[in-house]
């Protein structure tokens, strides 16, 4: 078999919730060895974040906590004891990465900072996720998504442009910060295979949701204008928005200048191609209102599906508004194997892999979501050599 990937590296996983284990799972699903440091008795506290569950008494699992930890081993350590931290301090020596979302100054009260493990293990790429960073006049504040979606200006530019200011319908800047969490730490394993040097990563929510902006926080930079809500519009372009067919709204996004010409033809106003309110796109811009009215008259005479069909066919991008059930079986997804299902001993446990598609090494779901502490005495006998009445005796003091 062809080895994975990551095979070979071991991360020690200190994280909770979603950033941190969304970026550890990407890990994991790359060949990673993904250990999952949870507190006795308790554990990752979006274990209970449910309903929905999965499987039932003391070993169900949570619907959100499934979502971020596939492809990982669980161990339970008490870091409050000196033992727990030993031991972790142990592990954390003989892993590649680090990666943890205590508040500010949390690690370094068990010992577990970089400052007090690079000493000892020059190599170790550390990651450290919070809302607001290492430094700063915020970084004691605590981080939750829905606070950085808000005070990252994303609230500002969601929702209806007459209407009050949304949050998006998931916690994008969790996503976000792990996806560059993933980035970040695959640059620095790379520095250090090289050079010997790890690093320590400090990764903030705030500064990730706002990276995120992209666009629109350029147009405010260059432009100088505090962007605005446009509802399902698009800033920059037009047509590019929902639109209201005879039986339910579609999405159309007129890319380009050719593109527009196309629509013209298809809706039997050719003469729009030249018109001067409308044959660029900066004209289109201008004339937003107009333009929009008069294709919103247009397209309530079909339904949806047949404005979308005619679309595609004439080589204009456009699609159905699907609710998440649609989507997870819309048959493209089907194709291209990204609901997947994995073997637990409470039965068959569908959910979505890997969208990482690489020809040699694809990411797999090979380890269902742990159950809290499940891989504790394998962890410990493996990666440490411990025996079982060493194992036993930690159990009976609360250590693991």
């Amino acid at each position: 078999m062809t080895p994975r990937a990551l095979e070979g590296l071991r991360v020690l996983d200190f994280t909770r919730v979603l950033a941190g284990p969304f970026c550890s799972m990407l890990l994991g699903d790359l060949g990673a060895e993904v250990i999952k440091i949870e507190q006795p008795g308790s554990g990752d506290e979006s274990r209970a974040w449910g309903p929905p569950w999965f499987g039932a008494g003391d070993e169900r699992l949570s619907a959100y906590f499934i979502s971020v930890n596939r492809n990982k081993r669980s161990l339970t350590l008490d870091l409050r004891q000196s033992e727990g931290r030993q031991l972790a301090r142990q592990l954390a020596l003989k892993s590649h990465i680090l990666i943890e979302n205590f508040k500010v100054g949390g690690m370094a009260e068990f010992d577990l900072s970089y400052a007090d493990l690079q000493p000892l293990h020059p190599a170790l790429v550390y990651c450290s996720i919070t809302g607001f960073g290492q430094d700063g006049p915020y970084r004691e504040r605590p981080g939750y998504d829905y606070v950085v979606q808000a005070m990252s200006g994303l609230m500002s530019i969601t929702g209806p442009a007459d209407g009050a200011a949304h949050k998006v319908g998931v916690a994008v800047s969790d996503v976000f910060t792990g996806l560059f969490a993933l980035s970040s730490i695959l640059a620095a394993l790379r520095h250090a295979e090289r050079t010997g040097q790890g690093q320590h990563i400090d990764l903030a929510l705030l500064d990730s949701q706002v990276a995120a902006l992209v666009n629109v926080a350029s147009n405010y930079l260059v432009g100088g204008q505090t962007p605005a809500r446009l509802g399902n519009q698009h800033p920059n372009i037009v047509p590019y928005q929902t639109f209201e067919a005879a039986d339910q709204a579609f999405v159309l996004a007129v890319g380009n200048d050719r593109q527009f010409a196309a629509l013209c033809h298809l809706i039997g106003q050719p003469g729009w191609i030249t018109d001067p309110r409308y044959a660029t796109n900066p004209q289109r811009l201008a004339h937003r209102a107009e333009l929009v009215a008069q294709l919103q008259l247009i397209f309530q005479h079909q339904s949806a599906a047949d404005w979308v069909a005619g679309l595609l066919a004439a080589g204009i991008p456009a699609g159905p508004i699907n609710d998440v059930a649609q989507s997870l079986h819309d048959p493209q997804l089907a194709a291209r194997g990204l609901v997947q299902t994995v073997a637990t001993e409470q039965g068959e446990l569908r959910l979505v892999g890997s969208p990482a598609q690489l020809s040699l090494t694809p990411a797999e779901v090979y380890l269902p979501p742990p159950a809290l502490g499940q891989h504790t005495a394998e962890v410990l006998a493996e990666v440490l050599g411990l025996d079982d009445a060493a194992i036993a005796d930690y159990r009976l003091r609360g250590v693991v």
